[in-house]
C-alpha cells in the first residue's frame, strides 16, 4: 500500500500504518475527517473557535491513543466519538466556570451558515437546529448531515439504539414546529 494514495474509504490501513509510525497515514485520515469533525464540534459547541480547539484536541488524542484502536472498528465512528467527548468536556468546563446554566450563544448568521446565508430557507433551518437541546442537536448533525447510521450514532454517544431513535424522533418534532412557526 502507498501511504500517499490510498484506496478510497480504506482507513484501516492508514490506520495501521499510523500505527507503524507512518505520520503521514495519519495526516491522510486528518485531511479525510477534518471537515466533518469541525461540523460536529461548531454543532456542539455553537462556537467556531472552540469548534476548531475541539477539533484539534479530538485529532490530538486520536494520535496519542492510536495503539487503543480496535482493528475492524470504523475510524469515523472512533474519531467522532473522541470529538463528541472533546465537546463534552469544554462545555463541562464552561459549565463550571460559569457557575450557571451556559448562555445561548448560537448565531444563526455565523459559523457553517455562511451558504445559508443566501438562502433564507438554509437559514431558517440552521437556526432551528442551533435551538435544538445539545443531545438533539448532536443527533440530527450526525444522522441527517453526516449520514451516520444508527450504529454508528449509538456509539458515538455511547447511547442505546433506542435512545438515538428517540433524540432523532424528538429532534425532528421540534424542527418542525420551528419552522412552521415561522
Amino acid at each position: 500500500m502507498t501511504v500517499s494514495n490510498p484506496p478510497e474509504g480504506d482507513d484501516g490501513a492508514l490506520v495501521a500504518a499510523a500505527q507503524n509510525g507512518r505520520s503521514e497515514a495519519f495526516g491522510i485520515l486528518v485531511e479525510r475527517y477534518d471537515r466533518a469533525v469541525y461540523t460536529l464540534c461548531l454543532r456542539t459547541m455553537r462556537d467556531a473557535e472552540e469548534a476548531r480547539d475541539c477539533t484539534q484536541e479530538a485529532f490530538f488524542k486520536a494520535f496519542r491513543s492510536l495503539r487503543t484502536f480496535k482493528p475492524g472498528a470504523k475510524f469515523s465512528t472512533w474519531i467522532f466519538s473522541i470529538a463528541y467527548h472533546a465537546c463534552c468536556d469544554r462545555l463541562g468546563r464552561r459549565k463550571r466556570r460559569s457557575g450557571d446554566e451556559l448562555p445561548d450563544r448560537a448565531d444563526p448568521s455565523s459559523g457553517p451558515a455562511a451558504v445559508a446565508e443566501r438562502n433564507d430557507e438554509s437559514r431558517a433551518l440552521h437556526a432551528a437546529i442551533a435551538a435544538l437541546p445539545e443531545k438533539y442537536r448532536t443527533a440530527i448533525t450526525l444522522y441527517h448531515l453526516q449520514g451516520r447510521q444508527y450504529e454508528e450514532i449509538a456509539r458515538v454517544l455511547d447511547l442505546p439504539i433506542g435512545t438515538v431513535k428517540t433524540h432523532l424522533f424528538r429532534a425532528k418534532e421540534l424542527l418542525r414546529k420551528r419552522l412552521v412557526n415561522q
